[in-house]
């Protein structure tokens, strides 16, 4: 079963044999981008008639001794806070050392609203728009540029307008540079905006899933959207100076009206997606 087990459509395969799914299956490994890649090519299937349902995600099981020690030789993980162990992932903090590894699946069922109001479906929001860019810059090092030209192919193809969005479920790894990067990027697609924006990192509290990290940031972002609740950037005590943004500090913001939102998705490689998600009404 090695190879059948091994490979990279594997999952997509066995959900496909046991649900009967006789329709275009496909996968996509684009590193920390994959399963909001396969969210946002979903949506294209069913926006250009290919399909009137696609169920997309993404899984990571990633906690073995060879890949913690993979990521370990490349210095980013971050160092074990020993009093308080939960607290070592700190994304936007001064104090930020790096990532911590995460394992996680999530996936959504998409449809077009003729295809969901036929089978009374409950409708949760309404997937507006997906932008994605290259950065062609460095294999690992994060490019402000290529990620704010996702944010603004998103925001143009929505139609919106910057002051339309509520709120980002950042990136966010907690490494120094991608913070940065990311904290820039915000600000060069929403100009002057920026600073209304709530933006903050749940990776700070699930860690860095890698290929389900897309995914399972989506339907956070969904839920933030339908609940009118934004989750908090956990443990930002001393925010970074050069991350001056409202990035949610400890607390999570009850009672908002959200129009629309976006889950970011940043990738080694230069891969980069932004999901727009709005209110469905």
């Amino acid at each position: 079963m090695s190879v059948v087990a091994g490979m990279t459509n594997a999952a997509a395969a066995q959900i496909a044999l046991r649900c009967g799914f006789k329709g275009s299956v496909n996968n996509y490994s684009s590193a920390c981008v994959s399963s909001a890649q396969a969210i946002g090519e979903a949506y294209r299937h069913i926006r250009h008639g290919y399909a009137d349902r696609v169920l997309a995600g993404g899984s990571e099981a990633l906690l073995s001794y060879g890949v913690v020690s993979a990521w370990d030789a490349l210095r980013v993980l971050a160092p074990l806070d020993a009093q308080h162990p939960e607290r070592s992932c700190r994304p936007f903090s001064a104090g930020r050392g790096g990532l911590v590894l995460g394992e996680a699946g999530a996936a959504v069922m998409l449809e077009s609203l003729e295809s969901a109001q036929a089978r009374g479906a409950t409708i949760l929001a309404d997937l507006l728009a997906y932008g994605a860019s290259n950065d062609a810059a460095h294999i690992t090092k994060p490019d402000a540029d290529g990620q704010q030209r996702a944010m603004r192919q998103a925001l143009e193809q929505s139609g919106l307008p910057p002051s339309a969005i509520g709120y980002i479920n950042a990136h966010g790894a907690g490494t120094p540079a991608g913070d940065v990067a990311e904290a820039t990027s915000i600000k060069q697609a929403f100009g002057a905006a920026a600073r209304e924006l709530l933006v903050s990192s749940t990776k700070s509290m699930h860690g860095h899933t890698l290929g389900a990290a897309g995914a399972l940031e989506f339907v956070l972002t969904t839920q933030a959207v339908h609940h009118g609740a934004v989750p908090p950037t956990a443990f930002l005590d001393r925010p970074d100076p050069e991350c001056d943004l409202d990035f949610v500090p400890r607390e999570c913001r009850r009672g908002l009206t959200l129009q629309a939102a976006i889950s970011n998705s940043f990738a080694f490689g230069g891969s980069n997606v932004a999901l727009i998600v709005g209110a469905f009404r």
